[in-house]
């Protein structure tokens, strides 16, 4: 039986939507909070807990030393003021928290259209 494939579609081609969601992580992690669709906001959920959980990988080897693999991990996703940010603000407030650093909170519909709209935010 062939399963459905993960992740929404939202309208785009392939490098459409990669370039959509890493636009949304990274106005996630300037903004700290975003006012967006549910389906969007749950679809950006996973990939900037991930990002951040590779954030605290920077600093978890020898005192002082970062770890290059893990900045250019993020590079690799990120704007670089967004991993500098990630990295000095927002990595030091979750380092004893495994997980959950985000919180979607859903908001009433649109009017003209029916969209379901949720905020989703770094969790204090």
């Amino acid at each position: 039986m062939r399963k459905m494939k993960k992740g929404r579609k939202f309208g785009r081609k392939r490098d459409q939507r990669k370039a959509f969601l890493k636009i949304l992580a990274a106005n996630l992690i300037f903004k700290e909070r975003v006012r967006t669709t549910q389906a969007r906001a749950k679809e950006i959920r996973p990939i900037v807990e991930r990002l951040i959980t590779k954030g605290k990988k920077v600093y978890s080897g020898e005192e002082g030393k970062k770890n290059l693999a893990a900045v250019r991990a993020l590079s690799a996703y990120l704007p670089e003021k967004a991993v500098k940010k990630l990295i000095d603000k927002i990595v030091p407030r979750y380092h004893d928290r495994n997980g959950g650093y985000i919180r979607i909170v859903k908001l009433s519909e649109v009017r003209k259209d029916g969209a379901e709209m949720a905020i989703i935010e770094l969790v204090k």
